[in-house]
C-alpha cells in the first residue's frame, strides 16, 4: 500500500480522459484514437491508482484469457505522482490479482522500464526465435476518428 492512494480495477472507476490523456503522448500509442482507447479498456482487465480524492494517476491494463496468457500494456504513472512506490505496487497488485493466477505465461514490451519489471520475475524471452510480431507502429496516425 501507499499511503493516500488506492488500486481498483472496477471498470467504472477509470477516467478515460486521464488514460487517453497520457497514453495518446506516449512513445507507445501516440495519436491513439479516444475510440480505440476506450475499446481496448473495455476488453482489458483494467487497474488505476486513485488519490483518496478518487483522481486517477497512473493506469495498466492486462490483456488476457484469464486461464493461459496474458500481456501486461499500458503501464504509466503521472509523473507529478511518480517517485512514491505506486508503479512497484500497481505491478505487484496485477500479478497477485487471484484472477491472474495460474497463468503459464505473461509478456509485456518495453523501452525503458526493464529494472521495474525485472523485480517481478519478468526477463528477456528465453527463446525469442519463437515469438513473431506484426508490428505497425503508425497505425494510430492513419485511424480517424
Amino acid at each position: 500500500m501507499v499511503a493516500g492512494y488506492k488500486i481498483s480495477s472496477d471498470p467504472k472507476q477509470m477516467d478515460l480522459s486521464v488514460i487517453h490523456g497520457y497514453l495518446s503522448g506516449s512513445y507507445w500509442a501516440k495519436g491513439i484514437p479516444l475510440s480505440t482507447m476506450q475499446t481496448a479498456i473495455n476488453n482489458s482487465f483494467c487497474f488505476g491508482v486513485f488519490t483518496e480524492a478518487g483522481q486517477q494517476v497512473a493506469f495498466a491494463r492486462m490483456i488476457t484469457d484469464y486461464a493461459t496468457s496474458a500481456y501486461l500494456a499500458d503501464v504509466f504513472v503521472l509523473p507529478e505522482h511518480r517517485g512514491k512506490g505506486l508503479s512497484k505496487w500497481l505491478v505487484q497488485t496485477i500479478i497477485d490479482h487471484p484472477q491472474l493466477q495460474g497463468l503459464r505465461r505473461m509478456l509485456l514490451a518495453t523501452s525503458d522500464a526493464h529494472n521495474l519489471y525485472r523485480k517481478f520475475g519478468f526477463s528477456a524471452l528465453a527463446s525469442p526465435e519463437l515469438f513473431m510480431e506484426l508490428h505497425r507502429p503508425n497505425v494510430y496516425q492513419t485511424l480517424r476518428e
